[in-house]
């Protein structure tokens, strides 16, 4: 599995990773001071991240200095022997936490999905609720700039956060500005508050050394979210879901938001999350914009597409009473950085 991930998962984006996962697939300590940690906690990216974490910590100061300096031959005679002495941290490390990649690139898929949504209902406001947010950081969708292939933009073009997308095909995204944001709510079993040290930390150490433009656009965001961090509720998304409406005043659109958080749930589970969203429609309309694999999200047409095809689908549902009207607009790839539009032209402006 190490050999695997160097040489084909890290290999196209992170030499640094590659050398040191091929050299921890070589040594037999290592493998062995990996197989301390439960059998769901010993990938490779687990592991390299409780290892990034220690070195980002000050803990494993040869570590530190060797992803620094991008080398690789240093880094994975650190990794290794910091995992040697170290095995407890590590394995402490790995089961407390879980690898987050929840960064704000996802805000180009739905900036324009959340914007829809408001035109669509009449709203002068509204409320996000972003379900699986990890940090919450796609809370911030309307706080960071967009740049487009075809030369479309959305957002704050001063914002610190600036993201970019490629669009596949000729239609153009809707580049009608998102309505004002009146709460910011994130629902997770275990949320990451960028504002406590520890938290923040983690974020840092599940990226890889070597991509400083990630690593920099990270700061970015975490900077962008700390200004105005948003109410973080703990649990799951079902039995948190009514608390989270509560949370958005009577006169603003409520917009859930799940971006491959639903992949997570049980079948069950996302008909009654469905459900969830159905009751609170009882007293307001209720929107939920979902980035999620083909066949993934519960009532959003899958346009004929196969699963597991390699791309997501960008649904836009409303609830509206007893109505419920639930479409296709969209397909992404790579998490929002290839976007094709389908939703018609005309509800551009």
């Amino acid at each position: 599995m190490y050999r695997h991930f160097g040489e084909v998962d890290a290999a196209k984006t992170s030499p640094l990773y590659e050398r040191v996962a091929v050299a921890l697939s070589e040594s037999d300590e290592a493998l062995r001071a990996i197989e301390a940690a439960p059998a769901r906690k010993r990938h490779p990216t687990v592991i390299l991240a409780a290892l990034h974490d220690l070195a980002l910590a000050g803990r494993a100061p040869a570590l530190a200095a060797a992803y620094a300096a991008a080398d690789g031959d240093a880094a994975a005679g650190a990794a290794i022997d910091t995992l040697l002495r170290m095995t407890d941290s590590v394995v402490a490390i790995a089961v407390r936490r879980k690898t987050r990649t929840n960064e704000t690139g996802r805000c180009a898929v739905l900036y324009p999905a959340i914007a829809e949504a408001a035109r669509r209902v009449g709203a002068n406001a509204v409320g996000l609720i972003d379900v699986g947010c990890s940090a919450g950081l796609n809370l911030n969708v309307d706080r960071v700039g967009i740049t487009y292939s075809n030369g479309q933009s959305l957002g704050d073009p001063s914002s610190p956060v600036q993201l970019s997308s490629s669009i596949v095909g000729d239609r153009p995204i809707p580049t009608r500005a998102m309505p004002e944001v009146v709460a910011r709510v994130g629902v997770d079993l275990d949320p990451v508050d960028v504002t406590d040290a520890d938290d923040a930390r983690w974020l840092r150490a599940c990226l890889w050394p070597d991509q400083p433009e990630r690593v920099a656009r990270l700061e970015a965001e975490l900077a962008l979210a700390a200004t105005a961090p948003p109410l973080l509720l703990q649990g799951d998304a079902v039995e948190v879901l009514p608390d989270a409406f509560a949370r958005v005043p009577a006169d603003a659109l409520p917009v859930v938001t799940t971006t491959w958080a639903l992949s997570q749930f049980p079948l069950e589970s996302r008909l009654r999350f469905l459900h969830r969203l159905d009751e609170a429609a009882a007293g307001r309309a209720v929107a939920w914009v979902s980035a999620e694999g083909v066949g993934v999200a519960p009532t959003i047409p899958t346009l004929g597409d196969r699963r597991a095809s390699g791309h997501s689908i960008i649904g836009l549902a409303v609830f509206d009473g007893s109505a419920l009207r639930a479409e296709a607009i969209g397909r992404c790839w790579s998490q929002g950085r290839l976007l094709a539009w389908l939703a018609p032209s005309v509800l551009s402006g």
